[in-house]
């Protein structure tokens, strides 16, 4: 089974694609659409259609979100979004949707690059796809074999 997994930002969403028979998570690409417009208004639907743009271009079978628990293992107002957001997104694309822990994926992204020889702005255009990367990564690790 192929995933597409999502680790929805603020300004920036990344993407990663996996396979279970592999297990192996590589980064794809880095959406710039910003979930709110500088008016507050929700950007979600031209993020969602841009998500739908790399499902016909990858045909993954089924979808993975990343979800922010806090650190204590609780679900705050952020998770809570994002699994609204995942709903919304597993709706307009038909396909069977699984969240996934995403705690500490920013930063193995960041513990990646430190030594990439990459400028500051280099590592920030693809922090959030290696951070969809690893938490696909996790979530390949936990299916069973």
């Amino acid at each position: 089974m192929r995933y597409l997994c999502i680790d929805l930002g603020e300004k920036r969403t990344g993407l990663a694609m996996g396979d279970s028979e592999t297990r192996l998570a590589a980064p794809v690409d880095v959406l710039h659409v910003p979930l709110r417009d500088r008016e507050g208004h929700a950007l979600l639907e031209a993020l969602v259609r841009a998500i739908r743009v790399h499902l016909g271009e990858r045909s993954p079978g089924e979808l993975v979100v990343g979800l922010p628990f806090n650190m204590d293992g609780s679900e705050g107002p952020r998770a809570q979004m994002v699994r609204a957001f995942g709903a919304r997104v597993a709706d307009a694309t038909r396909r069977p949707l699984h969240f996934q822990d995403e705690r500490l994926t920013t930063a193995d992204a960041d513990w990646q690059m430190a030594q990439s020889g990459l400028t500051h702005k280099q590592k920030k255009e693809r922090r959030d796809a290696i951070a969809a990367a690893a938490i696909l990564r996790d979530f390949l690790a936990a299916l069973p074999r």
